[in-house]
């Protein structure tokens, strides 16, 4: 059996790196992380730019991801049944609930954003549909590790980060948030990923009741939760009837 093709294997470590990062990357940034020689890397490098999965600011001259990339990346989230069967509902939600809503599932360790609809209101957001969220952190993340879509056993082996000083980083927590979170039926994090954001999520199942995915609520800590920190029961009915809804048209026969 033939083994892995070097130059591929460079050129997806040059496409994550550049996908990983918030600014343009220079030749020698992108040499010099990848552990690569600049000849080999302008050689991958303008590969890429010729077949436009990678762009070059003609002013500086650093790259950042192109916009065939991009277009096969929003293809693959098109033809994703999850996220097609859950975009009507995941609008309702988001209209019904008047904050941002997210559906993930589990990628490598951490949830991957594949649908985001913002706050119904005029306020500054950023698009999170890519974005990949820590699962001990997250209500998404919980919500997954808690039904088994996410393996906690990775989590388990390290200390986990400690994004904020309510971040759930003991065996002993977060196995007694997993099992609150199965007798409840959904999850929430109050200040666990960033300070004064709380969110709150419940699984999506598919055919034979397995959970294959997460859909979440989140905003500013006052609005999610009440003057206690309790996430507010109103929005917690409209989400789980959302995550029926999508589980229904997933064909999940329980939930």
């Amino acid at each position: 059996m033939a083994g892995p093709v070097q130059s591929i294997e460079r050129a997806a470590a040059i496409l994550r790196l550049l996908a990983g990062g918030s600014r343009r990357l220079g030749l020698g940034e992108v040499a010099s992380s990848l552990g690569l020689a600049k000849g080999t890397a302008h050689g991958i490098l303008r590969t890429l730019q010729h077949v436009d999965f990678v762009e070059q600011d003609p002013a500086t001259g650093k790259y950042q991801l192109g916009a065939a990339l991009l277009h096969l990346g929003t293809s693959y989230l098109d033809v994703n049944e999850l996220r097609s069967r859950s975009i009507n509902w995941a609008d309702a939600l988001a209209a019904r609930s008047g904050e941002a809503v997210r559906l993930g599932t589990p990628l490598e360790g951490r949830v991957l954003v594949i649908h985001h609809v913002f706050r119904p209101d005029d306020t500054l957001q950023t698009l999170d549909v890519g974005a990949l969220l820590p699962l001990h952190a997250s209500s998404l993340g919980k919500v997954l590790l808690a039904f088994g879509a996410a393996p906690a056993e990775p989590i388990l082996e390290d200390i986990p980060e400690a994004y904020t000083r309510h971040t759930l980083v003991h065996f002993a927590d977060l196995h007694r948030a997993l099992a609150e979170i199965r007798d409840l039926g959904w999850g929430a994090e109050v200040q666990e990923m960033s300070m004064g954001e709380a969110g709150i999520a419940a699984p999506i199942r598919g055919q034979g009741g397995l959970v294959v995915g997460a859909i979440g609520v989140s905003g500013a800590v006052e609005r999610i939760c009440d003057t206690k920190g309790r996430p507010q029961p109103a929005l917690i009915t409209v989400l789980r009837e959302a995550a029926r809804a999508i589980s229904r048209d997933l064909g999940a026969a329980r939930w």
